[in-house]
């Protein structure tokens, strides 16, 4: 155990503690335990702690085709997971899209001014004509009786068969090699936005950069493989992988571009 918490860092001790309790949980009661919706670099983390056992195995699922956000269940060898078991009710918006288009920020809002706790829901997708969403059962009555406006636009909401049609995702990522000094969030972000790093660490300190989901204002935040950066305005970056060094000492990097969808 003290092995693979070396891999990760400080700030996520206390997720590790709480994956750790779950796999003890699961152990004690040999019955599968069911997560709250968990980011890329959370379920990557219960695999990690969780993967090495054959007793104890984690699937996980979102609904959406590649959902960013996803359930995980961790359950002993003998169970056999049904789709039910995840609990995930999806919703679509009925709205006038004749005369307004929703935004993803919009809805996000919406539903955490419910006082809703993030991880209780899971992706939002948006296109011209739809807007659908998913939540955890526990609280999907909850959002169907209280979600009736969207900023000034009534909206409501109908739960909608998982068999229906689910709005696709279109994302496409984009290899491109980079050179740099150094694993440094500042420089990472300068080198491949094409900025200046005064301006990489200005957007930095002004809180428009997350890794791995989570907020970052450490200009000299170190960047590992598998590494996440949404920019806001600039889309998201991956650190696909380190490549060795140059001879002058500078590090190889494969990193994934996210195209910006308007």
């Amino acid at each position: 155990m003290e092995h693979l918490i070396q891999h990760f860092r400080k700030d996520e001790q206390p997720f590790i503690e709480q994956v750790v309790s779950w796999q003890r949980e699961v152990e004690d009661r040999y019955a599968p335990k069911l997560t709250d919706f968990l980011d890329p670099r959370q379920r990557f983390i219960v695999a990690s702690i969780i993967g090495q056992d054959d007793a104890i195995k984690t699937m996980s699922a979102g609904l959406f085709h590649e959902a960013e956000r996803q359930r995980m269940l961790i359950f002993p060898s003998y169970f056999e997971p049904q789709m039910e078991n995840y609990q995930l009710t999806v919703f679509t918006i009925h709205y006038p899209a004749k005369f307004i288009q929703l935004r993803h920020p919009d809805v996000l809002g919406a539903l955490l001014s419910l006082g809703l706790n993030r991880a209780k829901f899971g992706d939002i997708r948006v296109n011209e004509q739809q807007v659908q969403f998913v939540v955890a059962d526990e609280v999907a009555d909850y959002v169907r009786l209280h979600l009736t406006g969207i900023g000034k636009v009534k909206v409501y909401v109908e739960s909608i068969k998982e068999t229906e049609s689910l709005i696709q995702n279109e994302d496409e990522w984009v290899e491109e090699s980079y050179t740099v000094s150094s694993m440094r969030l500042d420089v990472i972000m300068a080198s491949v936005l094409n900025v200046s790093r005064q301006r990489a660490q200005a957007l930095i300190t002004g809180k428009k950069v997350r890794v791995n989901w989570t907020e970052r204002e450490a200009v000299a935040f170190e960047l590992q493989e598998g590494d996440i950066l949404s920019v806001r305005g600039s889309g998201r970056l991956k650190i696909l992988m380190t490549e060795g060094r140059t001879k002058k000492d500078k590090i190889r990097l494969q990193i994934g571009r996210l195209a910006q969808k308007s």
